[in-house]
């Protein structure tokens, strides 16, 4: 057991080295790197997301899948520049891979970049990848009982988004409960409460993208 855990603190200290490298490299680009379970919904609020600012900001992604390239073909089609990275059974993205991703990306021509992580909310959670803000995504159709089971990529992100919020009638989610758990694990946290079927609360979330490219283009000058 000893071993496993020196290894495991070898690894994130080797990660977090290509972290601040990325960092470097990403200084004047606002970078989200986007984590959630399965089938949450992160590439269709990309999608519409990407609509909702087309001719106002120029989008990339990183798109993190374990096999496929179908999200990647899913956000190509709304105009975006995306690179794909398999992991071929990985279920995180960690620094070197998006190292490797943003050699692909012409970066100066970017307002604003995405990573799409695999779909998990424990390994994700632990690895830095260089970016500004992690944003967590929650879909109510998930249940209620993440937060509790899932506290550390709550604490570590920046913002949370609970999405496909047309569903509640649906299911026995309850909003106000979640939100007072996800506020206990980190009382300052932004939560966004989305549908990406209907738009509710798309404009909210969109506001918060322009602010910090905003914030990045005055912090860099």
């Amino acid at each position: 057991m000893p071993v496993k855990v020196v290894m495991a603190q070898k690894i994130l200290r080797a990660n977090e080295q290509v972290a601040r490298e990325n960092r470097e490299r990403l200084q004047h680009l606002p970078t989200v790197n986007l984590i959630s379970s399965p089938g949450a919904g992160k590439t269709t609020l990309l999608e519409k997301t990407i609509q909702a600012l087309r001719g106002e900001l120029a989008i990339g992604v990183v798109e993190g899948d374990i096999y496929t390239t179908r999200d990647a073909e899913r956000i190509a089609g709304q105009g975006a520049a995306v690179v794909q990275v398999n992991t071929a059974g990985l279920c995180h993205l960690d620094a070197n891979m998006v190292g490797r991703a943003l050699d692909q990306l012409d970066l100066d021509s970017l307002d604003l970049l995405f990573i799409e992580n695999v779909g998990n909310l424990v390994c994700p959670a632990e690895f830095d990848l260089g970016e500004d803000y992690k944003v967590a995504l929650l879909s109510v159709a998930e249940g209620g009982d993440k937060p509790e089971k899932y506290p550390l990529v709550f604490r570590e992100s920046h913002a949370v988004v609970i999405n496909k919020s047309d569903l509640l009638p649906y299911t026995d989610f309850d909003m106000n409960k979640v939100q007072e758990e996800i506020r206990t694990l980190k009382p300052e946290i932004l939560i966004f409460v989305t549908s990406a079927a209907t738009g509710e609360g798309l404009e909210a979330w969109c506001a918060w993208l322009r602010e910090i490219v905003r914030h990045k283009r005055f912090v860099t000058g």
